[in-house]
């Protein structure tokens, strides 16, 4: 990362030495005509870049800025400029990179950018210039929907970061196109959508302006996402301990399935899932401290999951399950070998093809 920071220090002064020179041979192209010595202006503000080779991109004019990013800010009566704000938050910028005509600006990761003034406001000692200009969020990050096993018409509730004006639909796929589904509300954080027709085994997008976040699971597609799906018959062995709707922790939507192993203890669960639309079955998994939980489909291979103290989600190839073509038992136990563990599980389910 140091380097990286270097780079781009080095790069915007070299850009800012450009600068200077453009402007001196400006004015003396303007053969003794008098400096601008009116209150500041902003006629544009473009996004700094370089070629591969080395050499300057053109400056495009934007309206649209990203936070951690450096920009030119370019006009006239820019010289004495003491403050520059994005959103009215008070950006840093070093006084090296400012012309009278031009001044490299890093915009804030820390911008506001929801229910902001959408303006940049430059303060010079001459007077002060607003220009319309948006912040952008981050690309929104998709952590869970709940229900996962939703039907046409229910409400269901997306959860992440950066909903600012999302946008939701059903992701496009190799053979289907994207659809629109209807948000009922949002926030930055929760979305609450109404699931359209002919939904099943389709992931959701959320997409703001800045981009688009796909979630990990598909719509139907799980065994457990609040309670426990398809399940035919099953229990642990020792006959105690199992919790399938425990509201202490979860991973994705507000439960997860909690069970306390007893030393080498474990327990089989029957369903009947035909397994030809997936390529790897996903888990979540946390415990109340570090192990290990042996993991079999049909009484096949044994996967080892590994178990820590934070939620780790992981999906499991079905070659490494013994490539079954249908689901008739999954078998849990507990492999620890230190008096036991109490382990909570969430998101299970398919992943597709």
């Amino acid at each position: 990362m140091k380097n990286i920071k270097i780079v781009s220090l080095a790069a915007c002064m070299a850009w800012m030495l450009s600068l200077m020179l453009f402007t001196s041979c400006s004015n003396d192209d303007n053969n003794g005509s008098e400096a601008y010595s009116g209150p500041p202006v902003i006629e544009s503000v473009s996004p700094s870049g370089y070629n591969e080779d080395g050499s300057m991109k053109p400056l495009t004019p934007v309206t649209v800025g990203d936070p951690k990013n450096y920009y030119v800010i370019h006009g006239k009566g820019l010289l004495s400029t003491t403050k520059i704000y994005f959103n009215d938050y008070d950006t840093y910028f070093r006084p090296t990179f400012v012309t009278d005509t031009d001044i490299i600006v890093l915009i804030d990761e820390n911008t506001p950018y929801a229910n902001a003034s959408n303006k940049l406001k430059v303060v010079t000692k001459s007077g002060t210039a607003l220009y319309d200009f948006t912040v952008a969020p981050p690309v929104p990050t998709f952590s869970g929907f709940n229900f996962i096993n939703c039907a046409e018409g229910d409400q269901v509730t997306i959860k992440g970061k950066y909903f600012l004006n999302p946008v939701v639909t059903l992701a496009k796929t190799a053979t289907l196109p994207e659809v629109p589904v209807t948000v009922v509300s949002s926030t930055l954080e929760e979305i609450v959508i109404k699931v359209p027709a002919n939904a099943d085994k389709r992931y959701l997008a959320v997409t703001n302006i800045s981009g688009t976040a796909v979630s990990k699971e598909a719509i139907g597609t799980a065994l457990y996402d609040d309670k426990l799906y398809g399940m035919q018959w099953g229990g642990p062995w020792a006959g105690k301990g199992v919790d399938f709707e425990y509201d202490g922790d979860s991973y994705q939507g507000e439960k997860s399935w909690k069970w306390e192993f007893g030393q080498w203890d474990g327990g089989n669960w029957g369903f009947n899932v035909d397994m030809t639309p997936y390529k790897a079955i996903r888990i979540a998994v946390k415990g109340a401290k570090n192990g290990q939980v042996n993991f079999s489909v049909n009484g096949g291979p044994n996967y080892v999951i590994p178990v820590t103290a934070a939620w780790v989600y992981m999906e499991i190839p079905l070659n490494k399950l013994g490539d079954p073509t249908s689901v008739t038992m999954l078998t849990f136990q507990e492999s620890n070998n230190d008096g036991g563990n109490t382990v909570l599980f969430d998101d299970i389910g398919f992943v597709l093809k």
